[in-house]
């Protein structure tokens, strides 16, 4: 790469802890030669030997899953009984710094000609849900718009300290986003051929665009329809960054998201999904290696692997797509805590599902008569306690619903995402396991995580989501709806296995 890497490393005194796990990787001119050396080995002698080595790996396979968590005992390197405090993630930090995009000298569309866009307006001190919708749509508007996406990290507190206080324990301020996502909206490469300006830290902002023109996101909000769609918004943001030649714009910090909760709590959200599914924020969108390494080494406790799979090379197996959908798996998605008291606020006001959790093409639907604040009918609080805050019987009754369906033939495994307390965690398990027809049911509480991957557990239960061969999901849940939006754009996964309370 020609031109000078400026090192922003300085600069980064905010940004702060390890390397992540990543996987050794196998060439293609390696799998290859395997694949060679296999093919010419077909004679009696070979073939008698490749079945004493079948064999002897069967037995092998047996004798060691009575034994299971071998593997994860390894992994647990960094274990969280080990460290005082949350992990700062500086080392994470320190490789966002060092994309080569971030080169004043690069050619337009990128380096100090380029045109670029930074919204510091964006949730904070909000579940990773919310944050990450809204994460890929601006994202999504820069690609439009022919800007660099300015992105920033994960962001609980913004008063500059390294930790932050929550229910009564300490968690990270700010997460960066290499230690959860991959992908164009993290910095990560476009296409080939697709000449879109990568996205770019805050702190190369801060270098190439020190007076940045500042744009109030009440220009758009305010002169389009209070129902406007996302399509809509997007058309007149990209409309309102395209007519203007200011090379950095920023989205005045005190002014409203410019796609709203409202938005993505709604089917507003709809109509933008025919270009967003198939646009590079999404189609090239990962999950950071910290958290496709823990749902690989805990594959084991939430979809246990058969017979010789884990023994055979992936080439043979093709177990090693970190996405592929897991036959037998289902994942249930149950809010706790808190929850209890939205679900109730959600009665009062006759919310709906959030748009992502009502794509027409899904088996489930939601469409309660709307309310006009605190005047919920006790019958209506009972049918949003059992959409939202289901009791244990009502999540047994509604599994044995779905597993009735035809996209559930074979299910086999349960994986409960919750928050909730151990003690009913416990009894709800038990009730699943006592209906008798599920080998094993495992929940969030039975990972085993080491330290960094801790305090980015939603994103592992995210992706295990993902990968179920049926999910049944919160609908009122931004959470769910994240994963709901990355299934529909796999054409691997039915619509009709995403389900809902």
């Amino acid at each position: 790469m020609t031109g000078r890497m400026f090192n922003l490393s300085k600069r980064s005194h905010e940004r702060k802890a390890s390397l992540p796990f990543i996987l050794p990787m196998t060439s293609e001119r390696q799998t290859g030669s395997v694949r060679s050396m296999w093919s010419g080995c077909y004679t009696k002698r070979y073939t008698r030997v490749a079945l004493c080595a079948v064999a002897g790996l069967a037995l092998y396979a047996f004798f060691r899953s009575l034994d299971g968590v071998a593997e994860v005992e390894e992994f647990i390197e960094d274990a969280v009984e080990s460290h005082l405090f949350p992990p700062l993630y500086t080392e994470y930090h320190q490789r966002e710094l060092q994309l080569p995009q971030h080169n004043p000298d690069l050619t337009y569309p990128e380096g100090r000609e380029g045109k670029y866009l930074w919204t510091p307006n964006h949730v904070h001190a909000s579940g990773w849900g919310n944050a990450m919708q809204e994460l890929l749509l601006n994202s999504f508007l820069a690609y439009n718009s022919g800007r660099s996406y300015v992105f920033d990290n994960y962001t609980w507190n913004r008063d500059g300290s390294d930790y932050t206080s929550y229910n009564g324990r300490l968690i990270p301020s700010r997460i960066p986003l290499s230690a959860l996502i991959q992908g164009p909206a993290a910095g990560g490469p476009f296409p080939r051929g697709d000449k879109a300006p990568r996205s770019v830290a805050k702190e190369y902002w801060d270098l190439v665009c020190p007076h940045p023109t500042i744009v109030s996101s009440d220009e758009i909000t305010y002169a389009v329809d209070p129902e406007a769609s996302a399509q809509t918004l997007m058309d007149k943001w990209v409309e309102k960054l395209t007519s203007m030649e200011d090379r950095c714009i920023e989205i005045d910090k005190k002014s409203g998201q410019m796609f709203s909760i409202w938005v993505f709590g709604s089917t507003r959200i709809l109509d933008i999904w025919p270009t967003f599914s198939k646009s590079p924020i999404v189609t090239e969108f990962r999950w950071a290696p910290l958290i496709e390494r823990a749902v690989n080494v805990n594959r084991h406790v939430f979809s246990p692997l058969t017979g010789l799979e884990p023994y055979l090379p992936s080439w043979f197996t093709r177990t090693d797509d970190p996405y592929a959908p897991l036959s037998g798996l289902l994942v249930l998605h149950i809010r706790r805590g808190d929850f209890e008291d939205h679900c109730m606020h959600l009665a009062d006001w006759g919310s709906r599902w959030n748009g992502f959790n009502s794509f027409p093409e899904l088996p489930d639907k939601f469409e309660p008569l709307r309310g006009e604040g605190g005047n919920a009918s006790e019958a209506m609080k009972q049918l949003y306690m059992r959409r939202c805050f289901p009791s244990i019987q009502q999540i047994v009754q509604r599994v044995e619903e779905v597993r009735q369906t035809k996209v559930a033939r074979g299910l086999r495994n349960i994986y409960i995402m919750t928050n909730g307390a151990k003690l009913w965690v416990n009894d709800l398990k038990t009730a699943l396991r006592d209906t008798g027809h599920f080998k094993t049911v495992t929940s969030s509480r039975d990972l085993r995580l080491n330290w960094e991957q801790k305090y980015v557990a939603q994103s592992v239960d995210m992706l295990i989501g993902q990968r179920a061969q049926v999910l049944i999901g919160n609908g009122f849940s931004s959470l769910t709806s994240n994963i709901v939006m990355l299934r529909m754009a796999n054409n691997n996964i039915p619509p009709d296995s995403n389900r809902l309370w």
